[in-house]
């Protein structure tokens, strides 16, 4: 099991300053990765919640935690399929070359019909857009001359370069089964949602691992399942509660019952914790900074 920790990102207390400081103390602490996310815009009215509110960009702010850290693995989770795929592949195959090889390229189809309006993509055929998404990132990453003709997208004869060394994983993100098949058949991986029933997550890790083999894949053993820590600290005493809620002897516990469920990583969100995209940003730092000790690899 290897353990990551999100970065302040949404909220008061996503600064730049208060970015580096997490980044610099989860690469001492032993964390494995660093992990960001994407919301390009919040509709007026929506329900979606606070932590949706104001996001900073997740690839920008990697490229600068790239700067301010020397070895631990930078993901983003997710990047979704109403970008333009050529343009994002520069970008990744950039990111990954200045930071030194170590990005992890989290994508996934959407749920938000107004961020695809915004982008001037349709929402409809999502699946089999996203599929296609991913046959061109990786042929910019790896062809020497690159050319699609798809449904969706057209590259003519190019070159895409310089490549990304090495090669970035890419992981799917979705819940239907379709899309966890989908992420068996075509992905390195595969990270759960925000909204993932935690109690269900074996099963869809077989499902993936079926679906890779009935692909033809042999390499299942090296697939990472990752679990993105919809993690709140709060008072013991509980008796019902969710996974990764809790003390953090809890939620420590919490992390060894996902590994045995076959989840290979988790990385512990706080910018899905209400209490804290709301606090002011001294009073939620201060708190990030006790779980991200408390809750390190070495804890």
């Amino acid at each position: 099991m290897r353990i990551g920790f999100a970065v302040p990102q949404s909220g008061p207390w996503a600064t730049p300053g208060n970015m580096r400081r997490v980044a610099a103390r989860a690469e001492e602490l032993g964390y494995h990765e660093l992990w960001t996310f994407q919301r390009v815009l919040y509709p007026v009215g929506h329900p979606m919640g606070p932590t949706y509110r104001s996001v900073h960009d997740p690839l920008v702010t990697l490229a600068y935690l790239a700067g301010a850290t020397n070895t631990i693995r930078l993901g983003v989770a997710i990047i979704n399929a109403f970008v333009q795929p050529v343009l994002l592949a520069k970008q990744l195959a950039t990111l990954q070359n200045v930071s030194m090889g170590r990005l992890t390229a989290g994508l996934g189809l959407g749920w938000l019909p107004e961020e695809f309006e915004a982008a001037g993509v349709g929402f409809e055929h999502r699946g089999r857009r996203g599929e296609e998404f991913v046959q061109v990132l990786r042929k910019a990453w790896q062809d020497g001359v690159v050319e699609h003709h798809g449904e969706f997208y057209e590259v003519p004869r190019s070159h895409i370069d310089p490549k990304p060394s090495p090669v970035p994983p890419i992981l799917l993100g979705g819940t239907a089964d379709v899309a966890l098949r989908r992420a068996g058949r075509l992905a390195d991986g595969w990270i759960s949602s925000s909204r993932e029933d935690l109690s269900a997550v074996a099963g869809r890790i077989e499902l993936i691992k079926s679906a890779a083999v009935e692909a033809g894949r042999r390499d299942t053993d090296g697939f990472r399942f990752v679990c993105r820590g919809v993690t709140r600290v709060r008072p013991g005493g509980a008796e019902q509660r969710q996974p990764l809620t809790g003390t953090f002897e809890q939620i420590r516990a919490d992390v060894g019952e996902l590994a045995g469920k076959g989840v290979t990583e988790v990385f512990h969100d706080l910018n899905f914790d209400p209490e804290i995209v709301t606090s002011d940003a001294k009073e939620a730092m201060r708190r990030a900074e006790e779980a991200l000790e408390a809750l390190a690899p070495s804890a």
